[in-house]
């Protein structure tokens, strides 16, 4: 081989190398979002495009937006030896790929004065600051620490770090990031900062939306250098998040049912069964389930399993004896297979997570059909809050409530206390995990 091929064999050989020395292993189950050479997987956008924006733009015009921020990004952001590199000036670089329930794994280096962070499914923000008094921006509780949810409401869960845990500038931090739908975890060297906290959405000015079901992560850019490493992502089954959710929650739940029979439980005992550990209505049966025990103020965890189309209840504070729990009782929220067509005319307050006939739940935060959803309700005085798979769907209090669907009244909404139990409408939809808490 004549002498300069076998040069450029090695210049290449080399430079491989060196490129591929750039990017560091990824933990065990994680995977690389970042390749240590250039800016593949990711793309930019505008730090104030909203989300929503993305089904209401015009082809064209949504193709001129891309068009100028590759360009942008092109001027702003640069991999360099082995890191994610911004002026401090730009878009937001922003991950090809979308996520619902995954753990984030990413070290950042930046100056003094620094503000920026990380948005999480196109939502502000994971919160980096320069602490220090230097800086001037105690009066934006700086003083608090990085790894703060900063945009959520003031008092709210995550608005403010739990500890100061930032390195000193020209150190690199290293961030932990849990989110199973909104609920967010967040560690910063070691040390965590946001506990299981919901993430709001920004991009809602009345908060009552949840956050996107799905979405990107994105590097904020806002004034100062900084620098990204190791950036790691691990998604979760819908088994590993419904365990994190029961893990991570608030402790003194109980279980009242053993997984193997009706103890404990009253009412249409004939008409259920247990399925490989989980209790369900016998196909083409119905009626209500219920607990021999009276709750007042209560939460339950429930996880559950929807056929095709398939439609049950929770009963809340439920008289006991016959009779339909969503009149006679407080309420019967909602468990249904929404989306299929079956429930094409459906009136909004009888979708999943609905108090039925009286207040609509979100839609599009269940898991598809034959998956296991996470679910926990809290009942206090006449407000229910229903929170799916993290997600808080319904946040409302039926004292309030004048209009009914239908102009069916609701005899029993004001019930103060009742028994908990399971309305089935004779599909066999399964529940299992069925735990509960007493607050009063």
């Amino acid at each position: 081989m004549p002498r300069f091929a076998v040069s450029l064999a090695l210049l290449a050989a080399l430079s491989l190398a060196a490129g591929s020395a750039f990017a560091a292993e990824p933990p065990a189950g994680y995977t690389s979002l970042f390749n240590g050479q250039d800016l593949t997987g990711w793309h930019g956008v505008k730090g104030d495009f909203n989300p929503e924006k993305y089904g209401t733009t015009p082809p064209e015009e949504m193709a001129k937006l891309r068009e100028a921020w590759a360009k942008d990004v092109a001027e702003n952001w640069k991999a360099d030896g082995g890191d994610i590199y911004n002026n401090g000036k730009g878009v937001y670089l922003t991950t090809d790929k979308e996520f619902t329930d995954y753990e984030l794994l990413i070290d950042y280096k930046t100056v003094a004065k620094a503000d920026s962070g990380i948005y999480l499914k196109h939502t502000p923000q994971v919160q980096i600051w320069d602490w220090t008094k230097e800086a001037d921006k105690w009066k934006n509780r700086a003083d608090f620490g990085s790894g703060s949810l900063w945009n959520n409401s003031a008092g709210k869960p995550g608005k403010d770090a739990l500890v100061l845990a930032d390195k000193p500038f020209g150190e690199w931090n290293s961030f932990r990031i849990r989110q199973i739908g909104a609920r967010t975890s967040v560690w910063l060297n070691g040390k965590l900062v946001v506990k299981h906290a919901i993430m709001e959405n920004y991009w809602d000015k009345t908060r009552k939306t949840p956050l996107r079901h799905k979405g990107p992560v994105q590097l904020q850019t806002h004034g100062g250098e900084i620098r990204w490493k190791n950036v790691f992502v691990k998604e979760f089954t819908p088994e590993e998040a419904n365990q994190l959710l029961a893990e991570d929650g608030e402790p003194g739940f109980v279980p009242i049912f053993n997984s193997q029979d009706f103890t404990g439980w009253q009412g249409a005992v004939d008409n259920y069964e247990v399925v490989d550990g989980a209790l369900q209505c016998k196909p083409g049966k119905g009626g209500v389930l219920y607990t021999k025990e009276e709750y007042g103020d209560f939460k339950v965890q429930v996880e559950f399993k929807l056929p095709p189309a398939g439609n049950n209840g929770l009963a809340i504070r439920f008289p006991g004896g016959e009779g339909d729990a969503a009149y006679i009782g407080m309420t019967e929220l909602q468990v249904l297979d929404t989306e299929d067509p079956k429930y094409a005319k459906l009136d909004p307050r009888q979708a999943h997570g609905s108090v039925y006939g009286m207040i609509p739940a979100h839609r599009g935060y269940l898991r598809p059909v034959g998956q296991w959803n996470f679910q926990e309700v809290t009942v206090k005085g006449p407000k229910i809050t229903v929170e799916l798979n993290g997600n808080v769907i319904l946040d409302g209090d039926v004292s309030t409530v004048t209009e009914f669907m239908a102009n069916k009244p609701h005899p029993g909404k004001d019930l103060a206390k009742g028994y908990f139990g399971f309305a089935g409408h004779k599909d066999p939809v399964a529940f299992r995990r069925v735990l509960i808490k007493k607050l009063d």
